[in-house]
């Protein structure tokens, strides 16, 4: 188990195992020392969680939890891409997070403090990363978050 694994168990979360994507496109990508994850859902035990409109079904606080899934999700993929090892990662360089959000819903970046909070506690200064945080219409399975990753690795 790696040091991030075991930080991430002394946070009160447990790494899930990487799922198969649910359509034609691959979870991960290598390129370089770049590390590209797929768009990552609040999947737990196979079954998505946290569905409906943040601002209407869903609040700001569980918003946040749902997009620590997906950051849960993302690091398991992650950890499959790189053969368990996320000792690998140099640091998180980007996320995107999209938030299915009624219409007239703006706080988006809060609900996207959710992840990103949860990815600075885990990998400190190597955790901070450039985002983007937006509301959109919909979501796969009706979920409230969707989140992307990028890292770099280590030479």
């Amino acid at each position: 188990m790696s040091a991030i694994e075991k930080k991430i168990e002394q946070m009160g979360f447990t790494l899930p195992e990487a799922t198969l994507p649910a359509a034609n496109y691959v979870p991960t990508m290598i390129s370089g020392n770049m590390l590209f994850v797929s768009g990552q859902l609040p999947m737990m035990a196979g079954k998505p969680q946290y569905i409906g409109k943040v601002g209407k079904d869903i609040s700001l606080e569980d918003a946040q939890a749902c997009a620590r899934i997906c950051g849960l999700n993302i690091l398991a993929h992650t950890r499959a891409a790189l053969g368990g090892d996320l000792g690998r990662i140099a640091k998180l360089v980007r996320m995107g997070i999209f938030v299915n959000a009624t219409e007239d819903y703006t706080d988006h970046p809060k609900v996207a403090n959710g992840v990103s909070d949860f990815m600075v506690a885990l990998f400190g200064d190597a955790g901070k990363h450039a985002r983007f945080a937006v509301g959109v219409s919909g979501l796969p399975f009706g979920v409230a978050v969707e989140v992307d990753a990028t890292f770099e690795l280590k030479a």
